[in-house]
């Protein structure tokens, strides 16, 4: 799949953050949505549907466990990758079900450019709604 055909929603309350983001998958040919919360990105979940979602997990409102929890459960076939300045690199977030994980300011842009590319180029069929990949 051709980057420009890929939408991706980017979740995170920080406006630098999701600025950034936006315009280094945009430079990447990708066409990209924001979303400042939860909230905000369960209200651009609509048709067409992302092809993937990009969270921070720490927002006001309704974090990013609660978004990728209904994002699961609601749309399977939508991968998840889950952003956290909180962990360790390299340490995944126990309960968060998301399909991979990257430290928040401490990946590069090409790592998760690769990491949409798997994603999205992976079957779109988990096993059961509700659990992590």
């Amino acid at each position: 799949m051709a980057n420009s055909r890929c939408r991706l929603l980017i979740v995170d309350d920080e406006p630098a953050i999701r600025e950034l983001v936006s315009d280094i998958l945009m430079s990447r040919g990708y066409d990209t949505l924001t979303a400042k919360d939860g909230v905000d990105a369960l209200s651009q979940l609509v048709e067409p549907l992302p092809d993937l979602v990009i969270s921070d997990l720490r927002m006001p409102r309704m974090s990013g466990v609660e978004l990728l929890a209904v994002v699961r459960q609601r749309f399977p076939h939508v991968p998840v990758i889950a952003m956290s300045g909180e962990f360790l690199r390299g340490e995944s977030p126990a309960g968060v079900l998301a399909d991979a994980f990257l430290p928040k300011g401490d990946f590069a842009a090409d790592q998760l450019c690769t990491t949409i590319t798997e994603l999205i180029s992976a079957s779109p069929l988990r096993s059961r709604p509700g659990t992590a990949a």
